[in-house]
This record gives structure tokens, sequence and C-alpha cells, in this order.
């Protein structure tokens, strides 16, 4: 059992975990947890110094967003993305119940408004009072530093006026050919504005103080605004809750419908007048007509975080899927023939530095020059000209590394397997799916897994510039947002974007090393 969980282990790109496995079974303790200490606990140790140093260094860094968010904020901001994730995924049930689901969710959120609601006047009353408490011990202490800046500003002032006098009294005395007397007063007036500019950049800094310890935070008093805050937002999503449960829910809206259009048909029926009955006919088919509508529409949600990931998982992966149908087919063929690769040496060489900055502009307007229809359902994305433009780009940029990972792979077939297939006479078909393809897996896997790292890195800047509804684009909407918390948020998809990227590539090393025949190690 040891060896089979060794096993798994490799093929998952996890050898460092084998130092646990070995322990537990009792083998080599003393070398089991050297490697434990060297492999796992070091790496460890250095997360957490790199987390320390961010909590010191980046709070203490100032920009036009605030001050950068150390860990704790982006966690804050994790949950923030999480929790309001939910609330959507709760508006869009509450949207779709009916029946007994929908009155037995109503009363729970009447339950909860009520009690959310208490609280929310307790917190807001609370705040008022710590405010207010802030304000009068904050008044008390500034009293001296505002005593002493009014007192700075009046000698200030007075100096001022007594030096314009002097210059004015000077200025008299000067003849009007005084020429070199008037040199000197200049130099004066130059010493008055100096002195004037070194007096208000003093009072600037005494007032910069105030402000500074004006504006310094109460914990207790910040701690209570985040839960009154966090209790008016509960309030307003139960509210929203209580809405689609009522007036703006799916079956009640079309309960009212049908109510409605069953009396305009027993009115219709009976009707006499002929034009009674035209006018009473033609409200019977709109109103039918809103009825097929009404309950065929859907929750308007908007993107979240996680359907965004989900956007740009799918752009990627087309994009790797179109990569790898080109570069395969090409490399297969560059390894099998000189004459070809020599052909196809200068066009990989002219395209493979390409920026996907180049490609976007040039494929958009490409694929803008087809008429895309478009489709009305969930997956209706998947047909736009902005994801369709930035998986072509990812596929641009991505498939250089298969292409040039299987025409090597190709080319260094053993030649003991080339003159086997001569020999058995094989087919250059049975020699490519038998002999070709199978020997050369191992780099053309190598290759798919640069591939798709490269196209997830080139993903986000592809979306950023296209608007393809992905991260990309979340980055450049909390971008312009400009606020605090959207910096913080900023800093989320960073580690998003990184866990992903390391689990895609946990993926690849998994099939990589299914394919390997020689056990070398393919995972760093």
């Amino acid at each position: 059992m040891k060896y089979k969980i060794i096993r798994g282990l490799d093929i998952a790109g996890l050898k460092v975990l084998e130092p646990i496995v070995r322990l537990c079974y009792g083998e080599e303790p003393a070398v089991q947890l050297r490697k434990i200490g060297l492999f796992i606990c070091v790496p460890i140790l250095t997360f957490v110094v790199f987390v320390a140093g961010w909590s010191y260094v980046g709070p203490r860094h100032k920009t036009k967003s605030g001050e950068v968010p150390g860990p704790g904020r982006v966690v804050e901001a994790w949950n923030g993305i999480v929790q309001f994730a939910s609330r959507e995924n709760q508006k869009e049930v509450d949207f779709k119940a009916s029946g007994k689901r929908r009155e037995a969710a109503l009363a729970d959120v009447k339950t909860k408004l009520e009690e959310v609601e208490k609280f929310s006047r307790l917190s807001t009353e609370r705040f008022g009072q710590l405010e207010q408490k802030r304000n009068q011990v904050l008044e008390e202490a500034l009293a001296p530093y505002l005593a002493a800046l009014a007192m700075k500003e009046r000698e200030y002032e007075a100096n001022a006026q007594s030096r314009k006098e002097k210059l004015l009294a000077k200025a008299e005395t000067i003849g009007p050919s005084d020429v070199e007397a008037k040199e000197g007063y200049l130099k004066l007036l130059q010493q008055d504005l100096e002195i004037a500019d070194v007096e208000a950049t003093h009072i600037q800094e005494m007032r910069s103080e105030i402000d500074e310890r004006r504006g310094e935070k109460w914990a207790v008093l910040e701690q209570e605004r985040k839960r009154r805050n966090s209790l008016n937002q509960m309030k307003q999503f139960l509210r929203k809750r209580e809405s689609f449960l009522t007036s703006e829910n799916l079956s009640t809206q079309v309960e009212k419908l049908n109510i409605g259009m069953d009396e305009d048909k027993r009115a219709f029926v009976a009707a006499v007048a002929p034009g009674e009955m035209l006018s009473l006919g033609t409200k019977v088919i709109r109103s039918n007509e809103r009825l097929m509508k009404t309950s065929e529409s859907k929750y308007a949600k908007p993107d979240t975080f996680f359907m965004q990931i989900r956007t740009s998982l799918a752009c990627v992966f087309l994009g790797f899927l179109i990569a790898t149908a080109i570069a395969v087919p090409i490399g297969v063929l560059c390894g099998l023939s000189d004459v070809f690769m020599a052909s196809m040496s200068p066009l990989i060489a002219l395209f493979k530095p390409v920026s996907p900055l180049v490609w976007l502009p040039i494929v958009g307007i490409i694929i803008g020059g087809f008429e895309l229809q478009t489709v009305d359902s969930n997956w209706g994305w998947l047909a736009t000209p902005s994801f369709l433009a930035s998986a072509v780009t990812v596929a641009l940029c991505s498939l250089w590394p298969t292409l040039v990972n299987t025409a090597l792979g190709v080319a260094s077939i053993d030649q003991d397997h080339v003159n086997v297939a001569r020999v058995l006479r094989l087919g250059f078909w049975n020699r490519l799916f038998k002999i070709v393809i199978p020997s050369a897996l191992p780099l053309i896997f190598t290759g798919l897994r640069i591939s798709l790292g490269v196209g997830w890195m080139v993903l986000i800047a592809a979306e950023l510039l296209s608007s393809s509804p992905g991260i990309g684009k979340y980055v450049g909407d909390m971008f312009n947002n400009g606020s605090s918390q959207s910096f913080a948020q900023l800093f989320v998809v960073v580690f998003v974007v990184g866990v992903v990227g390391l689990s895609l590539d946990r993926i690849m090393i998994v099939f990589q090393r299914l394919v390997s025949f020689d056990g070398a190690a393919t995972a760093l």
C-alpha cells in the first residue's frame, strides 16, 4: 500500500509529500524528518515570512487608492466576494421559488428582517454615541494644537503687516532715478516673500498634523462602523429577498397575469358588439403574449467573480484546444520531414515572439467580420466576439511550446523503433499512430503543459483589452473603480489566478506522468 501511495503522489506531482508517507510507515524516521523539515517546513516558513513582511510593509505605503492592503484586508475582500456571489445565488432561487417553498422562505425572511432591523437600530445608536464621545475627546486633545495654530497665525499675520509697513516706508525713501537703491529694494522684497513662504509652510504643517490627529481611528468605533455597515447590507439583502418572494417573484407574476387573462377571456366571451369584441380580443392576445414572455423570463443575475472564473477557464481551454489542434500536426510533420521543418522555421521564428497585445486587435477585427448569431441561453457568451477573440489570441500565443516539443519528440524517436516499423512494413498511418506519436508523447505533453501555462498568463491581458466577461474584465473594472476595497480585490485576483494556474499545471503533470515511460521527474 505504501508504494501505491508513493506512486500516486509521484504521478500527481506531489512527490514532496513522500517523506510523510514513509515516516508514517516507520521508514528511517531521522532521514524522513530531515526531508520534511527541508522540503515542507522551510517553504512554509518562507511563506510565513513573506506574509509577515507584506503585513508590515504594505499598510505603510500610501497610494491614490489608499494604503496597500495587508493580508487581513485581502481576506476580508475575499469574504466579500464570496458573500456577494452567495447572495446573488440566493436571490435567483427566491425569484424562481413557488408554492409552499416560497411561503416558507418568505416567513423566514420576515423573521430575519425583524431581527436585523432591531440590531441595526441598536448598532446605529451605539455608533452615534461612540462617535459623539470620540469627537468630545478629540476636541479636548486638539485644543492645545488649535490654540497654538491660532496664536501662530496671529503672530505671522502681525509680522507680515509689520514687514509690509517697513517696505512701504523704505519705498518712500528711494528716489525715482536711484537704480542701485531699487535693486536693493528688490532684494528686500525677495527676502520678504521667502519669509512669508516659510511661515505659510509652517502653518500648513501644523494644520496637517491636526488633520492627521483628527483622522486617527478608534478601534472600537471602527469595529462598530463595520458592524453597522454589515447589518445595513444584510437588511438591504433581506428586503430584496422579500421583494423577490412577493411582487418580483416569477410564480407570483405569472399567477397575476393568469388571473387577468382569465378575466379578459370571460369579458371577450360575454362581448356582443363588434367593436367590443375587437378590442377585447386584441387585449386577450396581448395578455397571452405578456404571459408567455413573463413565464420564460430569467433572473437578471450579474456576473459574479466565480462566473468570471468559469468564463476564463472556458476561454483558456478553447484556446488551448485550438492551439493543440494546430501545433501537434505541424510539429509531427516538422519532426518527420527535414524539408517541412526548414520551410516552417522562418514562420515559427517570425510569429513566436509576437505579443498578445498585437494579436488581439487583429483577431478582433477578423472575427468582427463574421456574422455571429446571438444565442439566447446560459452559455450564449461562448459565441460573443470578445470571448472568441480572447480564445484565438490565447491559441496564437500558446501553440509554440507544443509545436517545438512535438517536433523535438518526433525527431528524437529511437531509430530501432523506426527500423522495426520498416521490417514490419507498416504503412504511414500505422507508423504514425503506433510508433511515432506514442514515442513522442512525453515531450508532447511537456509542450502542452507549458502551452497551458502560457495561455493562462496571456488570457488575463486578452480579456482586459477585449472586455470578455472573464477575470481580465474583473481586473479592469476594479482598477477603474479606484477604491480601497477594489484595491484589495485586485490582490484577491492575484492569489486566485495563481491557485488556478497551479491547479491547471498539476492536472497537466498527472497526464504527463501517465505517458512518461522513463520515470523522469516532471514537477518542480
